[in-house]
């Protein structure tokens, strides 16, 4: 880990070239060298920081997830009402979504790929368990629906993503009445 200020911005300009990278060429197409070139470094730099690529991109992955979740869970306690939790929850994830919305689709590309290792991605979804503790709570009330929570995210959290990539292609344009309408489909997709 970087300890000056220097080694730190170069890091942080490694980090910001995978994610921009990897969401405009893919993962196959971001090389090393490239990476570098794209953050200003000498490539023998990059190593100074992780051990190779597929080290590098579990480690801006889990920085990234890290950052979501950081988002997500802000000012979140959980109450009595499962519902009231998972609105704060949801709308903490999408404000997170259209605020970092680089940062957003690097982490579907990462979600909808093999270019994560698995221990990086387990690393990943522990960062989720607020999330998956309330889904648990809420199922063992009967208020959400008994199924994975796999089809939870998949029904409830992904369809931000989408509409986000369909706005990125002007297809759409996410307003607040619309977010608040994904919302309660959202809701309404895993409530019983």
């Amino acid at each position: 880990m970087p300890t000056t200020e220097k080694g730190q911005a170069k890091r942080s300009a490694l980090i910001a070239a995978v994610i921009d990278l990897v969401n405009n060429n893919g993962f196959h197409a971001a090389p090393m060298s490239l990476i570098a070139k794209r953050a200003g470094v000498a490539a023998g730099t990059i190593y100074r920081y992780f051990d190779g690529k597929q080290d590098l991109v579990n480690k801006v992955y889990l920085e990234v997830k890290e950052a979501f979740s950081a988002s997500a869970f802000r000012d979140y306690a959980p109450t009595d009402s499962v519902e009231d939790d998972f609105r704060t929850i949801w709308y903490n994830i999408a404000a997170f979504k259209l605020r970092e919305r680089d940062k957003a689709v690097f982490l579907s590309q990462c979600d909808n790929t093999p270019m994560i290792d698995e221990a990086s991605r387990q690393e990943g979804l522990r960062h989720l368990r607020p999330l998956l503790d309330l889904w648990q709570r809420g199922q063992a009330q009967g208020i959400i629906r008994p199924v994975s929570p796999y089809q939870l995210y998949a029904f409830s959290i992904y369809p931000i993503a989408f509409l986000l990539h369909m706005q990125q292609r002007d297809l759409y344009d996410i307003t607040q009445p619309r977010i608040d309408e994904v919302y309660r489909m959202a809701w309404d997709s895993i409530k019983l």
